[in-house]
């Protein structure tokens, strides 16, 4: 066998390797990251909706829980419950 043959051959068979291990641990790595839970948010103990709110959803993060209406958003702190900001809808 030719020696110009027998160096694309190793070449090949290195670089099949190197595409397998990098498959592997991509695939290993991402199902490491799926199956973690992720940290649980808690609600403040209590949130007082202004008079005659009714909330059509709720969003959670990490700093502040937003409240939406039908005409207006309220943002609250989370830590207190406070009612931090009352956006109007137009």
């Amino acid at each position: 066998m030719p020696p110009d043959v027998r160096f694309v051959k190793r070449l090949v068979v290195i670089l099949t390797t190197v595409m397998i291990a990098g498959l592997v641990l991509i695939v290993g790595l991402l199902v490491l990251r799926i199956t973690q839970a992720p940290p649980a948010l808690t609600m403040p103990d209590s949130i007082d909706l202004p008079a005659g709110i009714t909330p059509n959803a709720v969003t959670l993060a990490p700093d502040w829980v937003l409240v939406l209406a039908q005409d207006e958003i309220l943002l609250f702190d989370r830590a207190t419950g406070a009612l931090s900001h009352r956006i109007a809808l137009p």
